[in-house]
């Protein structure tokens, strides 16, 4: 009985340990200060883009490293390209981001290339993730939204031109393509989609290739 009382304990003591842990490294991502020059090198890809615009993008990212701290560090993946982009361009500040994910994570978050959406692919559970958690960030209930998390109205209000836009009623979401070459410019993606999700599911593989090629509606991503 005193083996089975201490056993209890210990559990108990464990997921209190691990919830310190995680709000502790909440707290770290919510508070982190950029490294100084990103949003220069952010308004070099994007000269549309102010500061304003730049601070609006910044808090998208944080959001979806926030959704991986919380998904368990799951695969997320990432469904706005000028966040992306930042995300991108942090990656380069080989320092700061190696730093801000030992303390964010406890270790470092990879990007991972393109990976086609709707396929049954891993991204389709990195999506539901990204989902699940952006909305609760926002507080949207992610199973009857209202309206779209940052993360997903993030490139349509800012009128990113090779952006993804989302829309919440599925009816209306057309899905339009650019004919130059298959380049998903145009498309609407439907947000409602990821309503049924618990943001813990899994897709397939993971579809992991070589270069710096763009998202295709949320394709790229990070995590095991």
């Amino acid at each position: 009985m005193l083996g089975f009382v201490t056993f209890v304990l210990f559990g108990i003591s464990l997921a209190l340990w691990n919830q310190r842990r995680i709000a502790k490294r909440e707290t770290f991502i919510r508070n982190y200060e950029l490294p100084r020059g990103l949003f220069d090198n952010l308004r070099k890809r994007r000269p549309e883009l102010d500061l304003k615009a730049c601070q609006l993008t910044a808090n998208a990212l944080r959001q979806f490293f926030l959704a991986y701290l919380k998904s368990g560090r799951k695969y997320v993946s990432m469904p706005s390209q000028v966040a992306d982009d930042l995300w991108h361009e942090f990656i380069l500040f080989t320092r700061h981001y190696d730093a801000f994910c030992k303390g964010a994570f406890g270790g470092f978050l990879h990007h991972t290339p393109a990976v086609s959406v709707g396929s049954g692919s891993k991204a389709d559970g990195g999506l539901h993730r990204t989902w699940w958690h952006a909305c609760k960030e926002d507080h949207i209930n992610p199973k009857a939204p209202t309206r779209l998390p940052l993360l997903f109205a993030l490139d349509a209000k800012l009128g990113v031109a090779d952006g993804f836009t989302y829309a919440l009623d599925c009816k209306t979401a057309q899905v339009r393509r650019s004919g130059d070459g298959g380049a998903n410019v145009g498309v609407i993606y439907c947000g409602g989609d990821f309503a049924s999700s618990s943001g813990d599911g899994d897709g397939g593989s993971s579809g992991d290739g070589g270069g710096d090629s763009g998202c295709g509606g949320g394709g790229c991503g990070g995590g095991d």
